[in-house]
């Protein structure tokens, strides 16, 4: 399949950075406003002009590429910050996906916000969230965390400063890692804790995986592909204590307050230590007080 989009409608771009949601995978996960766009710009920044290259030569598209990266370019950036400020426009893109989700383009987009430049959204194809709608978990609520550190001492300490989050977590991982990333997931959230891996979305081998932790690390470990590809790495959050909304962490002090002391001053000790309103203790107080008396 082909789109041909005429850029010449009338209607010029204003100035500014354009910021270029390009497909993930599937090379037709593009809008028809990123192709118009892409085609109108006076240059488009790119994460690596030899990849995007292929893109643009699918839709006819031959606006002049320059490289672009957040860490190595600060010259780079300088000049394109330059071009803005003559009323150029320029389309920030990255490898693939949309642009900031943990991609390069940070940098250059604060820096030309902070001159005045206009900076406008082209959204599109996203990793993390065609992941979320895929999964099969509860996606009202999710966290998205990016990379986790590489180092298993460093990954662990980040993991667990999630035990008691609610809401569903989000990270891209390296496949290289994914093993050891759901073998210390396991260790801080449990075994049987639900998560999903979704491996090269919108490519030809596309594959998601749910189960337990325990469960999609024996199938890791049985399945050469699934340590193959781009990850999208899926967590349900930490289910909260039915009727009362208490987390675990929270009860357990609760648990060893009230066994030492009458409930009010628990209640009004506990909300003082986790920041919790004090009814709300004291209520599960008295909700489970034959349960602390055992």
């Amino acid at each position: 399949m082909s789109i041909t989009v005429n850029s010449d409608n009338g209607i010029a771009l204003e100035p500014g950075l354009y910021i270029v949601a390009t497909p993930i995978g599937h090379l037709e996960d593009i809008t028809v406003r990123a192709i118009s766009v892409l085609g109108q710009v006076d240059i488009i920044a790119a994460e690596d002009t030899r990849h995007s290259s292929r893109l643009l030569q699918k839709y006819q598209i031959n606006t002049p590429l320059t490289p672009y990266h957040d860490h190595t370019n600060p010259a780079q950036r300088a000049k394109i910050i330059v071009r803005l400020q003559q009323g150029q426009t320029v389309a920030l893109i990255s490898d693939a996906g949309t642009p900031l989700i943990s991609d390069p383009g940070f940098r250059l987009v604060l820096e030309a916000r902070e001159m005045g430049i206009n900076v406008v959204p082209v959204p599109g194809a996203c990793a993390a969230i065609a992941a979320i709608c895929s999964a099969g978990l509860p996606s009202d609520r999710f966290l998205f965390e990016g990379f986790l550190p590489p180092k298993t001492g460093a990954r662990l300490e980040t993991l667990n400063t999630r035990v008691d989050e609610i809401a569903t977590l989000v990270y891209y991982e390296s496949p290289r890692r994914l093993a050891d990333t759901l073998r210390d997931m396991a260790q801080v959230f449990g075994d049987d804790r639900a998560a999903v891996i979704a491996r090269e979305l919108t490519k030809l081998h596309e594959q998601i995986e749910a189960g337990t932790l325990l469960e999609l690390i024996d199938r890791v470990d049985a399945d050469d592909n699934l340590r193959r590809g781009e990850c999208v790495l899926l967590v349900k959050g930490c289910e909260v204590v039915k009727g009362d909304g208490l987390s675990h962490e929270v009860i357990a002090i609760m648990r060893v307050l009230v066994a030492e002391l009458p409930l009010k001053q628990a209640a009004k000790l506990a909300a003082q230590i986790t920041g919790e309103k004090k009814n709300a203790l004291y209520s599960w107080g008295l909700a489970n007080q034959d349960n602390n008396n055992d």
